[in-house]
């Protein structure tokens, strides 16, 4: 049988030595750095990584085809704040203590917007504030939530990101230092695109033409919301573009590294709030001068989320500090094979509503293997996509069809373990986790997991070596939602440090929130 931690071809990798130059444009200048994330968009949703439906994304595709993008890039976590903590903190949810959308504070380790003010780079921010920064108040040098004008940036205005994307430049030219500035593009996550919506997107996609994920029923319903999302898909692909616009006019590009990824999969079933192949899998793609080659595509290393601020670190030199749980993938980018990156750690806790579900999970490039210790058989879980069209529609359906049954099942109680091959079934339908034929791959998975529990110590090690015993997985259950109960207790207790602070971030809240439904 084939071994997971066999690499694939690696003749498909690029083949160029590395660079001489570190990424600036002269001598002892230093980069500038723009981070470009997008909301709830799957990695397949994207053209350069092989959407079904032609003309989702022409901008992202452009930026895609100039730089390195990685087939094999996963975030770790199925949503979005514990997700985008990973990303600039580098390290796992229960070491950053973001395991759910709570603020931490006090907090003992610094975030990469520390790090890069500490550096001599000028920080700056355009959506998912809160959710970027795991303590209050926050140290951005400039958020650019609010226009010149005094007005409040709306998250789905296209031209917007263009105007903040500009205010971020002229400001760090105004500091006289090198930009950090990280832009969250909005959509697609929901509310999505819908006719008669005051915010445009340049093209809208009809239920019939779109593509219906294999996770996911084919149905006239279920192809009106993905039709939406698509349409959403294409009006984040418009905010990319004028991000890019604007970098573009600053006549900065040449200096500029510009990393782009999601924070995580689609916002319907089996994709947001998972940790299935498809839920994790991201769109990473780097462009740093002078060292990344245009065109790259590559297949040899699986990278994540918690590597990503080592990476930063040593792209722009600095030092990284103790206790990170990534490790820099620079050296890909320069053009070498890095070893040890023959599979990725994954992990969930909890959703915005409060609601504990934890989740671990290990991947290679063939298999996943998935943890589930809240699965007894009558545990529901609770997650944003319960709200959407598309759940409805399943659930309707499961009164006259046993397939789509099973699938809503599965759904709302899952299993204790899973095992699936992503490389023959990336969609993740058959369980693998009882058949002969894997055994071997799932002890090894089993194996690499509980390492990894071992030493990042892990509190759900005790519930994965008691797996087969009902009492232990229950009083794992029981003690991490007493600790998520005491933390969301002391948050609302907790008072802001600067009110006016508040005041100002609380501004248009009811607005942001209709806009925003990890819950």
């Amino acid at each position: 049988m084939r071994m997971s931690f066999v690499f694939p071809a690696l003749f498909a990798l690029f083949a160029f030595g590395p660079a001489t130059i570190p990424g600036a444009a002269a001598e002892g200048e230093k980069l500038n750095f723009l981070i470009v994330t997008v909301d709830d968009m799957s990695c397949d949703s994207i053209g350069a990584f092989g959407c079904k439906l032609e003309g989702t994304t022409p901008n992202i595709d452009k930026l895609v085809a100039s730089g390195h993008r990685f087939e094999y890039a996963h975030v770790q976590v199925g949503n979005c704040m514990p997700s985008r903590n990973v990303l600039f903190s580098g390290r796992y949810p229960h070491h950053t203590g973001v395991e759910g959308f709570y603020q931490v504070k006090p907090i003992d380790f610094p975030v990469m917007c520390d790090l890069m003010k500490a550096g001599g780079w000028f920080t700056g921010i355009r959506g998912k504030v809160s959710h970027s920064t795991p303590y209050q108040p926050y140290a951005w040098d400039l958020v650019m939530d609010t226009l010149p004008d005094g007005s409040q940036a709306h998250i789905k205005d296209v031209e917007s990101y263009h105007t903040s994307t500009k205010m971020g430049i002229d400001a760090a030219k105004a500091a006289g230092k090198p930009f950090c500035l990280d832009i969250n593009v909005s959509d697609p996550h929901k509310p999505f695109w819908a006719p008669g919506d005051k915010h445009p997107t340049s093209r809208v996609f009809t239920a019939e033409e779109v593509p219906v994920p294999g996770f996911l029923p084919d149905d006239p319903r279920i192809r009106e919301e993905l039709g939406l999302y698509y349409s959403s898909v294409r009006r984040a692909d418009d905010c990319v573009g004028e991000i890019l616009r604007a970098l573009e006019e600053s006549g900065e590009r040449e200096r500029t590294a510009i990393v782009f990824l999601s924070d995580h999969g689609m916002p319907l079933p089996f994709a947001k709030t998972q940790l299935y192949h498809h839920s994790t899998r991201t769109p990473l793609t780097v462009i740093w001068p002078e060292v990344t080659k245009p065109g790259t595509k590559d297949t040899a290393h699986l990278v994540s989320a918690v590597d990503f601020l080592p990476t930063l670190l040593d792209m722009a030199g600095l030092e990284p500090p103790e206790g990170l749980d990534g490790k820099s993938f620079a050296p890909v980018l320069r053009g070498e094979i890095q070893p040890g990156r023959e599979h990725i750690v994954k992990e969930y806790n909890e959703n915005a509503g409060g609601n504990r579900n934890p989740m671990r999970a290990v991947q290679t490039w063939y298999y996943l293997y998935i943890f589930n210790p809240w699965s007894d058989g009558k545990r529901l879980m609770a997650t944003a996509t319960n709200g959407t069209a598309t759940w409805r529609t399943m659930k309707a359906l499961a009164r006259e069809d046993s397939a789509i049954a099973e699938r809503v099942d599965l759904m709302e109680h899952r299993v204790v373990e899973e095992l699936y091959d992503v490389d023959t079934d990336p969609d993740c339908r058959r369980n693998l986790i009882a058949e002969p034929a894997h055994a071997e791959a799932l002890a090894e998975m089993r194996g690499m997991l509980e390492q990894w529990m071992v030493e990042t110590g892990d509190p759900a090690l005790e519930a994965f070596r008691g797996r087969e015993n009902p009492a232990v997985m229950a009083a794992y259950l029981k003690k991490v939602e007493d600790e998520s109960a005491s933390r969301r207790s002391s948050q609302r207790k907790a008072k802001p440090a600067d009110k006016g602070a508040e005041k100002g971030r609380n501004k248009n809240r009811k607005a942001k929130n209709a806009a925003r439904d990890d819950e």
